[in-house]
């Protein structure tokens, strides 16, 4: 699979890279399971949708204008779609309360939404029916009105696991555990920040609650297995501008990667000549760690600078220990680290054999942010 551009852009940005630092090779830490049989249909189903990507020039600056909405008076339930994105069968879900006060009880919302933001159903919740049934009969609802129907539901919410789970388990698409739930993070982040203060029942204090739970905190990062170690890696960086409409990086170039969103809402602050962010990992068995990396829902890398690690986060909460880092390299980490909070928590891996070659994979990645 040939990606000239892609591959030719980051061989620049690796070389000015090697000409200012150096390559690392990784310690015994790196490594997964030797043979996980979901590989190639996990691969090719989370990207299958994005072979027939068309561009569109304006994509994300109109969306907002060209949003129409329906609601209807018996239930609360808002819909709103954007003409301009391509709907997607990756479908994004959450259910849980708000920081907002409704005749004495919290409020609970069901959110659905698709990868690429076509489509966005709010439905409140009354708080005597937050159970999987009526969670369910919702996501059924969409489901029926919609025109791509899901082939895959990705949810983050781990305090949610079981009821969202039990929901889902009768629904005709695959449940994702997944952290990579972008387009959702956004509309969160959106609706905490513009919608839920604008409410008469809105409670500043319920909002600033972290989104994890302390004991997973405490988590130790598992060692990936020898048979996917990569050799060496590096930390580089690419211009943002790459990844915006017209750049040269799109869903067509990535290997069996995915991107997060970089449009609308989310990103419009961010100054035009930012760089991002990322993790370039060089192995003899790129192929190999870039399919085993597209069937682990991959949601970001982060260096703790305190233990002296460089984690892979999948899923919802797994973690795999990466590297061990030396005083050089923590510095290197360190910057990472002030160069994702700069972009919202924006970052990139790219897996490839050296730094001559073409990515065999290549992920755009967003953490989630606290408080959602």
């Amino acid at each position: 699979m040939n990606h000239p551009i892609i591959s030719s852009l980051l061989k620049v940005y690796i070389a000015i890279y090697l000409s200012t630092t150096h390559i690392t090779s990784f310690s015994n830490a790196f490594t997964a399971p030797h043979h996980n049989p979901h590989h190639s249909t996990s691969a090719s189903s989370s990207s299958h949708h994005h072979h027939h990507h068309h561009h569109h020039p304006n994509k994300r600056s109109a969306a907002a204008a060209l949003f129409s909405t329906s609601s209807s008076s018996d239930t609360e339930r808002v819909f709103t779609t954007d003409p301009t994105a391509e709907a997607s069968p990756e479908w994004e879900l959450d259910c849980y309360s708000r920081p907002v006060i409704v005749q004495g009880k919290k409020l609970w919302e069901v959110l659905i939404t698709d990868s690429t933001g076509s489509f966005r159903l709010c439905e409140a919740l009354p708080s005597n029916k937050v159970n999987s049934r009526e969670l369910r009969r919702v996501i059924e609802d969409a489901i029926d009105n919609a025109e791509v129907k899901p082939s895959i539901i990705r949810f983050f919410r781990g305090a949610m696991f079981n009821m969202i789970n039990i929901a889902l388990s009768e629904v005709d698409a695959i449940a994702r555990p997944s952290r990579c739930t972008f387009a959702l993070s956004q509309w969160l982040e959106e609706r905490n920040r513009s919608t839920y203060p604008t409410m008469s029942g809105y409670r500043a204090t319920m909002a600033s609650a972290p989104a994890r739970a302390s004991f997973l905190d405490v988590r130790t990062p598992i060692k990936l297995p020898d048979a996917l170690r990569g050799e060496k890696y590096a930390f580089v960086s690419l211009p943002l501008a790459e990844f915006r409409d017209g750049g040269a990086i799109d869903r067509d170039n990535v290997g069996v990667g995915r991107l997060c969103p970089v449009g609308g809402e989310f990103g419009k602050e961010f100054p035009a000549d930012a760089f991002v962010q990322g993790i370039a990992i060089f192995t003899a068995r790129a192929e190999a760690l870039a399919s085993w990396l597209a069937g682990t829902e991959l949601s970001g890398f982060h260096a703790d600078l305190r233990k002296r690690t460089l984690v892979m986060e999948t899923d919802i909460e797994n973690e795999y220990l990466m590297a061990k880092l030396n005083d050089l390299q923590r510095e290197e980490a360190a910057a990472f680290e002030e160069g994702k909070d700069c972009l919202g928590g924006l970052h990139f891996v790219s897996v490839q054999l050296d730094d001559d070659s073409d990515p065999a994979g290549f992920w755009l990645l967003r953490e989630i942010p606290e408080g959602i």
